[in-house]
């Protein structure tokens, strides 16, 4: 039964909370060691308008005045982080795999949170590839605490590509921590946080008034209804902007792009459409693979790709994002000079369909694990649903989870079955691995950090134990993960 969570509790952080049950010891002990003096990345609040409305939201912004990080192939994440918010946070490195002491979360007890005005420092080697940093301090990451992490790699240069980032975001002007004190105290008649019920039922108040979700959404697990969607948003954001205003990115006939595509929606997955362009997958969550040709696929939440496109002629080119089961769209423009760019509809004239596993099935890691028997496997039911909203692992909240031990130097087997009707996101933080199995079927599958786990599904990944530690493992829709599907693996 998961409790009622009150507005207090939340306020002060589910991660606060949990610190009360950490252990103690070296892991309290350790802390990140960059001199507060290294080049700061600057967390603070900023008023953005959506849809002509003005919002107070979060900003992550590098030295360089821009939204994030880029670093040159080689070169070292030694940052600090200078907190100007009036609330303490902390910063997660995406896809990066430091030190467990500088994850930049504070529920495996390492570090508290950053106080406002406060400045704490990095410093390790990063993985190269496209990535992204957000808040891992309670809700946060739902108010924008989130920006783009690009490190180049050795062979980036050799791609010889115009350079294109786009984040992706679900955006809502309602206080995240109400959504999820809605979600919680739901009584199955509906929700002020809108979004479908169990069985594909619209919720009776959500923010815009309509959901999208409860046609032709059926799966195929005994006719049942999937739930693609439990909040309806406001707007769905490109690199902060709405296709009401979109970028436009300027670029010339004939040449070529990489799209670095991150979502970071706090509990969105998207369709991307390329349009008229067809382009080449060549990595995802910053890992190569072989290239897949691609003008329509899915990308759950967390979840990256790196798209090589190349401009067949002179004009306009949108690149779009809609939301699973949904019409809203978002996205950006590609121009070349002078093209006519003509105004894009934020919805589209049908309905998405469910992301699943169209495009992993087809991914294969440039780089594989070596092949090796696993000497460790969990075995994990990802379990709740909407009534109750009580998400979480083999049927247990963050608060009474059982730990994933392993050992250093392990092969580590994750089996995951998908109880529920809605597809989780699962992020491992600290490692990356690979897909190596879906329905019963092994495949020599993309390297990742994030994996989509469909309704009544099982996937299988594998890992090796190699970075020393306690390490979150959790579902990265925002709302499930703070109402409790959330563990840790813990090496022994």
């Amino acid at each position: 039964m998961n409790p009622r969570i009150s507005r207090r509790r939340l306020l002060a952080s589910s991660s606060s909370a949990m610190l009360a049950t950490a252990l103690a010891g070296s892991r309290a002990e350790a802390s990140a060691p960059t001199p507060v003096s290294a080049p700061a990345l600057t967390v603070s609040r900023r008023t953005l308008e959506v849809n002509g409305k003005a919002a107070s939201v979060f900003h992550i912004q590098g030295p360089d005045g821009k939204p994030g990080l880029k670093l040159s192939a080689g070169e070292r994440f030694a940052y600090s982080v200078d907190n100007q918010c009036e609330t303490a946070s902390i910063i997660h490195w995406h896809g990066q795999t430091p030190p467990a002491a500088q994850d930049g979360v504070t529920e495996t007890g390492y570090v508290g949170p950053i106080a406002a005005g406060a400045v704490r420092g990095y410093d390790f080697a990063p993985r190269p590839g496209t990535h992204w940093m957000h808040s891992h301090q309670g809700l946060q990451e739902q108010s924008l605490m989130a920006a783009p992490l690009i490190v180049r790699g050795a062979n980036d240069a050799r791609i010889d590509a115009q350079e294109v980032v786009v984040l992706l975001h679900d955006f809502t002007f309602r206080d995240p921590l109400q959504i999820l004190a809605d979600l919680t105290g739901r009584s199955g008649t509906g929700s002020a946080a809108g979004g479908t019920m169990g069985g594909g039922m619209m919720g009776a108040g959500s923010p815009t008034g309509t959901n999208g979700n409860a046609a032709g959404m059926m799966s195929g697990a005994g006719g049942m209804g999937m739930d693609l969607n439990d909040i309806e948003f406001d707007a769905y954001l490109a690199n902060d902007r709405t296709l009401a205003d979109p970028e436009i990115v300027t670029a010339s006939a004939g040449g070529r792009i990489r799209l670095r595509l991150i979502n970071g929606a706090a509990a969105t997955n998207f369709w991307i459409d390329l349009g008229a362009l067809q382009g080449r997958i060549i990595a995802v969550d910053g890992n190569a693979v072989n290239p897949v040709v691609v003008s329509h696929f899915p990308l759950a939440g967390a979840q990256r790709a790196d798209v090589l496109l190349r401009l067949p002629a002179s004009g306009a080119y949108p690149i779009i994002a809609q939301r699973e089961g949904a019409r809203q769209c978002t996205g950006i423009i590609i121009a070349t000079p002078g093209a006519a760019i003509a105004r894009l509809q934020d919805t589209s004239d049908s309905l998405a369909a469910a992301c699943g596993s169209q495009l992993e099935l087809q991914l294969v890691a440039v780089q594989p694990l070596p092949a090796r028997a696993p000497d460790r496997i969990h075995r994990l039911s990802l379990s709740g649903g909407m009534m109750g909203y009580n998400w979480g692992i083999n049927g247990l909240q963050w608060n009474n989870h059982h730990p994933l031990t392993v050992t250093s130097g392990e092969r580590v087997h994750f089996t995951m079955t998908n109880n529920t009707m809605m597809a989780h996101p699962m992020h491992l933080h600290g490692h990356h691995f690979q897909v190596v199995e879906m329905q019963g079927t092994e495949i020599s599958g993309a390297m990742r950090d994030t994996v989509l786990v469909p309704p009544m599904a099982t996937v299988m990944i594998a890992f090796d134990a190699n970075n020393p530690g306690r390490w979150l493992f959790h579902c990265h829709n925002l709302y499930h993960m703070a109402s409790g599907m959330m563990a840790e693996v813990v090496y022994s």
